[in-house]
């Protein structure tokens, strides 16, 4: 039975589950060419095709997997990204993912929408680790990890396979329960 993801409000976003209404708006992002390949996916071809990827999204509880945000700006009541944690197994670890829209880029929302699902990681999933990984050459991405709080592991060579079949080095960071408390005791002074 699916159980619906939290939402999620910032003083700019709300994250909440992704909906089919959804694909108008990440369709308009995620047609654009260099914006998959960034993140590891291939570009949408047309919106049929970005509406089955959102339902692809929907299912993954199905494989155990917690599901997809839709990142909405408020401000324009518009949705301008995706974050998740995927890759999940239960109380022990997950992976960050995110996209923003390159007309949103450099206003730090990546990261004012990630640390949400951070604390609820490890404050509700009770997770030991969070890992974060980017292609090397994508260095805004590697930027939001690095603001967020996670520490740099080393390079996994050869670690990734794009949509197209090549072969590409990740830059893996990562964020343990023990960090996350570190974080927090910090903030809180």
């Amino acid at each position: 039975m699916r159980t619906n993801l939290p939402m999620f409000e910032t003083e700019r976003l709300i994250i909440r589950e992704i909906k089919e209404d959804d694909m108008f708006d990440m369709n308009e992002y995620a047609s654009i060419p260099y914006v998959g390949p960034m993140a590891g996916w291939e570009p949408h071809t047309s919106l049929s095709y970005t509406r089955e990827v959102i339902k692809s999204f929907n299912k993954k509880h199905q494989f155990g997997q917690l599901g997809v945000f839709a990142i909405i700006l408020k401000s324009e009541d518009k949705m301008i990204g995706t974050c998740e944690l995927h890759s999940y197994i239960k109380d022990f670890k997950a992976e960050l993912g995110y996209t923003i829209s390159p007309k949103y880029w450099g206003n730090g929302y990546a990261g004012e929408a990630s640390w949400p699902l951070v604390v609820w990681g490890f404050s509700t999933l009770n997770l030991k680790r969070i890992e974060c990984s980017t292609l090397m050459n994508n260095d805004r991405s590697k930027r939001v990890t690095e603001k967020l709080g996670f520490k740099f592991e080393g390079i996994r060579r050869k670690g990734y396979m794009l949509y197209d079949n090549t072969i590409n080095d990740l830059c893996c960071y990562s964020m343990t329960d023990d960090d996350f408390k570190k974080i927090i005791e910090v903030k809180s002074c």
